[in-house]
């Protein structure tokens, strides 16, 4: 896989991209990462990106022109790359979106700044992104919050395949749940105990007891997920009578 992104701030990058997880996969290999300075596609000497706005306004604006020809000059160069803008007008970033971008050979962030960007640069953007209803500074957060979600998928990268697999959010067989609690030695720490079950090595019994957690921590904390969760009938009667005790109602699954 190859991930690149197009910024005025492309230093920012490096430090994420090298580390941990990320960093590891990327050095085994697993992609490739490059990014590209936008002001490298300026004709001017103040390598200007940005200008006020038509109409007056507040603060300023990025510049069509060297978006264009920096989109264009870098999807020249190797597979044609599946283009991504952020924008509070984009589909909100979830698991599944990050499955599917994983799908992709190639992806290109393009990060913008300022009050934003001309309209016309978003003609070249294959899908838009939100990451939340909030205000950032810029799109290289956004972006690398994106990358480090879609590197986890990619195989190897996690070294335990089945890692993905039982995150919260995580879209499988079993998934649509928040992840089940866990636990580490010591087994009594200041009064709090580690459940028995865990300590029984029982393997049966430890995953029914996790399904059975991840059910109730989702009915908790997000009742918002359990509407579109995988849940069989049992469990989603179950479902129902933790809704109750926890909010008063089954009506929270579903709005």
């Amino acid at each position: 896989m190859i991930l690149e992104a197009l910024s005025v701030f492309p230093e920012m990058f490096e430090p994420v991209m090298s580390t941990s997880i990320l960093g590891r996969a990327r050095r085994a290999g697993l992609f490739e990462f490059s990014a590209y300075n936008l002001r490298d596609w300026t004709h001017d000497r103040h390598r200007t990106v940005d200008d006020e706005p038509y109409g007056g306004g507040q603060g300023m604006l990025m510049k069509v022109e060297p978006i264009y020809e920096a989109v264009e000059s870098i999807a020249a160069t190797g597979p044609k790359p599946h283009v991504v803008f952020f924008t509070p007008c984009g589909a909100p970033f979830d698991q599944t979106c990050a499955e599917r971008l994983a799908t992709y050979d190639r992806l290109l962030f393009v990060c913008g700044r300022y009050e934003g960007m001309d309209e016309r640069a978003y003609t070249l953007a294959d899908e838009c992104i939100s990451i939340g209803d909030y205000v950032l500074t810029g799109g290289e957060l956004p972006a690398m919050v994106v990358m480090d979600a879609v590197v986890r998928l990619i195989p190897g990268a996690l070294g335990d395949e089945q890692s993905n697999k039982d995150e919260s959010f995580a879209t499988g067989d079993d998934g649509g749940l928040l992840e089940y609690e866990q636990y580490t030695r010591p087994a009594e720490f200041r009064g709090m105990g580690v459940p028995e079950i865990l300590l029984s090595g029982d393997h049966a019994k430890v995953d029914a007891w996790r399904r059975e957690n991840a059910l109730d921590r989702t009915c908790r904390w997000r009742p918002d997920l359990i509407a579109d969760a995988r849940l069989s009938e049992s469990e989603r009667a179950r479902a129902a009578e933790l809704l109750e005790r926890y909010h008063g109602s089954s009506d929270k699954a579903y709005g």
